[in-house]
This record gives C-alpha cells, sequence and structure tokens, in this order.
C-alpha cells in the first residue's frame, strides 16, 4: 500500500459537473482529490480487505441475532421499548438489505481493523462505484496508470444484480432523502441508477414530502402509494418520530430494514468483541459504563464481562476511544491515551448518547494524511471500496475522498 503523486484530468472538474458530482469541493475545501492515488496489491485487496469484510459482514448478523433475543442488548444499543418488536420482527422475517460500509484501518501489513459499520445510511457511495472508476478509465487511457491497472470496483454491478434478486422486473421503488443535501441526493442517485438498469421504476421524494393516506399506507407528492422505499434517513431518528407508529401497518418495505439499526449501532462494537473476542480484524470494545464499574473499587460488573475487560485492560490503557453509540462524521469522539484526552471532536451533537469505548489503533500517516479504508458491502460480500483521508486523527466531514487502483 503507497500513495503515489499522479498528474490530475486537466478537465475534471468540468467532468465532475457534467455528472452531477457537485459537491467535489465543500467549504472551500477539496472533497475529490486526485494530485496522488493509494496503490494496493492483489493480494493486499483480496485477502486484507475483501475477504475479511465479508467475513466481518456474516459476524454482524450473527450478532443481530444475538442482539434481537436479548431485551437487555436492545436497550443498550438505544433501541425505544416501543419498537423492540418492530426491530426483531423484521429480522426474524428476513428483510432484505442492499448495503453497508464498514470503516477499516490498514497500513498495508497487519490485518485491517474494524472502526465502525455504517450499515443504515453510509454515504461516498457516487464517489466510490462511479466516479472513480471513471478516475481509473481515463488515466489508462491517457497513459498515467501503468498498463493492466485495475480497482477494486464492482459496487455498482453488484447493486444491479441485488436489485434483480430481491425484485421483479418492473417493480416500482422509490428513494428518499433529506431536500438540499448534495451528498445525499448522489447516494439516492447511484442507488436509483442501479435499480434502473435492473429493470425496476425508480421514484425520487424528498423525506418532507411523504404522506400518509387515511388507510395507513405511504404516499409520494405525487399520490403514488410506496411498497418499497430506499429512505437515506437514519433508523435511529426514524423511530424516534411519529412517523415509527405507521410503519407496521403500512404495507411499505423499507430499504435498508428495521434490523439494520442494530449493526448501524456503535454498540454493535462491544458486542462483536464479546461473540469474537481476539479476531484479528476487531479491536477490544466495551460499553462505557461496563469499563466505569470495572474501575471503580468493588466494582461489580458481569464477572464475563470483568475477566474480558481485564485481558485487554493493558491495551485500553495505554489508548482508547470513547464513541457515541451513534454518531457521524466523527461527532462526539475523543481519543484517550495514558490516562489523557489527546484528541476531542469539537462537534457535540451526539454527546446525549451512551458510549462505548475501543481500543484505540492509529491510522497509518502517508504524506501528513490518514486514509480509512470504507468496505464496500452489496447483500452479503464486499464489493469494493473507497478511501477518504484526514490530517486529523479522527476523521471528520472535511475529509478528502481519494482514489486507489491494483498494481502488482
Amino acid at each position: 500500500m503507497d500513495k503515489i503523486s499522479l498528474p490530475e484530468r486537466p478537465d475534471w472538474r468540468e467532468t465532475a459537473r457534467d455528472a452531477g458530482f457537485t459537491f467535489a469541493d465543500m467549504h472551500g475545501e477539496p472533497y475529490w482529490d486526485e494530485s496522488s492515488a493509494y496503490r494496493f496489491s492483489l493480494r493486499q485487496v483480496e485477502d486484507d480487505i475483501e475477504d475479511p469484510a465479508t467475513e466481518l459482514h456474516a459476524m454482524c448478523r450473527e450478532a443481530a441475532a444475538q442482539i434481537v433475543a436479548s431485551q437487555r442488548l436492545m436497550e443498550r444499543l438505544g433501541i425505544p421499548a416501543q419498537h423492540h418488536d418492530l426491530v426483531a420482527d423484521s429480522w426474524r422475517r428476513n428483510e432484505p438489505e442492499i448495503y453497508g460500509r464498514f470503516d477499516l484501518a490498514y497500513d498495508g501489513r497487519g490485518p485491517a481493523k474494524l472502526l465502525e459499520y455504517n450499515a443504515d445510511t453510509p454515504t461516498s457511495l457516487y464517489e466510490s462505484a462511479s466516479f472513480q472508476w471513471q478516475w481509473l478509465e481515463d488515466q489508462l487511457e491517457h497513459g498515467v496508470l501503468p498498463r493492466g491497472a485495475d480497482q477494486f470496483n464492482g459496487i455498482h454491478e453488484a447493486l444491479v444484480e441485488r436489485f434483480r434478486a430481491l425484485f421483479d422486473p418492473g417493480t416500482d421503488l422509490h428513494f428518499s432523502a433529506t431536500a438540499g443535501n448534495p451528498e445525499d441526493y448522489a447516494t439516492v442517485e447511484a442507488m436509483g441508477w442501479a435499480a434502473r438498469e435492473a429493470g425496476m421504476g425508480a421514484h425520487y421524494s424528498d423525506l418532507d414530502k411523504i404522506g400518509v393516506t387515511p388507510d395507513g399506507q405511504f404516499i409520494d407528492a405525487e399520490d403514488r402509494v410506496i411498497g418499497t422505499l430506499f429512505k437515506l434517513y437514519p433508523w435511529e431518528d426514524l423511530l424516534n418520530d411519529d412517523y415509527a407508529a405507521r410503519i407496521a401497518g403500512s404495507g411499505c418495505m423499507f430499504l435498508e430494514p428495521a434490523w439494520k439499526a442494530l449493526l448501524s449501532n456503535k454498540g454493535l462494537l462491544p458486542v462483536l468483541w464479546q461473540m469474537f473476542e481476539g479476531h484479528p480484524n476487531l479491536l477490544p470494545a466495551f460499553f462505557a459504563d461496563d469499563v466505569a464499574d470495572a474501575l471503580v473499587e468493588n466494582g461489580r460488573p458481569a464477572r464475563e464481562v470483568a475477566d474480558r475487560f481485564a485481558r485487554a485492560a493493558d491495551v485500553l490503557q495505554s489508548g482508547h476511544v470513547v464513541k457515541p453509540i451513534f454518531s457521524r462524521e466523527g461527532a462526539g469522539i475523543r481519543i484517550v491515551e495514558a490516562g489523557t484526552e489527546t484528541e476531542i471532536s469539537a462537534n457535540t451533537d451526539y454527546d446525549r448518547h451512551p458510549r462505548i469505548v475501543q481500543a484505540y489503533h492509529p491510522l497509518p500517516v502517508f504524506d501528513g494524511f490518514r486514509p480509512v479504508i470504507g468496505a464496500w458491502i452489496i447483500g452479503q460480500e464486499c464489493a469494493g471500496m473507497g478511501l477518504r483521508e484526514d490530517r486529523a486523527r479522527i476523521t471528520q466531514d472535511l475529509s478528502r475522498f481519494k482514489p486507489h487502483f491494483i498494481a502488482g
């Protein structure tokens, strides 16, 4: 794994505008950055990213089964009590999933480490699936990349096949996101593009224009009944909306399904560590109140939790990260090293939520930037990746998206 400086395509901004990639620059900073790219070997991609991500997803599904069987775990993951049955029934009915994105720390040598799973509303889909593939084709044509260079990117094709596997040709699907957010719209449009290619009807509606009929069905602004809805709106917010009480009787299938609320939640991380302690792609993780009980004199966490914490105590003392169970773009995250807070997110929007503690695993540094690998799961298999990098140790909303290629 290397970071290679490369000449930019002279017309890439025009290409981005023509493609509707209107957020290639955000807040006066570059978001898409092709002045360099990350180079991987095929072995690194297949052995260290693709196969482990697919395995991690299977482990997450095992964790979902355990969580829905435990009222205590549902509570710890912040699922509102009145919606436990909605989430559990969604899992038991095997409601289908479409996609998710693992955020992994990887330096090209050791096993990739799971930082978190964006299993419900991951963005950067368009950049990963489409625009970086166009970059690869253009740079191959211009002779910038070596002949035979490839990219780990079957994301769009996998999405098309996923829709074909789930729905009959001609099925009408609805796609929705918050109005006025270009990044969210790009993700929804990438989904709609794949659905249309699979033979589906794909209709877009702003979230705030979705209504309810007198008999409880969801409808769009043109009064079309919504039978299947892909909503780029997190379940932790939806389950606290008034609309949540209408879901069960609406006859509407939601993508992602309600059980994904269990996997898009950082409370998943201590559950995974409990179930698969010592797995090479996991970091020790605990619910923060369990850690507090273990550290207080005469504290009495459950014996099994206390023993597991004791085995990880040295690692956690060296460095750990405190994360709210719900947060995005680094909000509410604190890095603690040798008992001292060494980095704190300025965004406190999610500070009201319970927290987990995860062992700190430093990101590698390339030319002053720290990359995070986003491994995309389509259905139940890893189908591609995208990279974001940040100068800070906490990857935040101004991180840059970087293309990658495979050579060697």
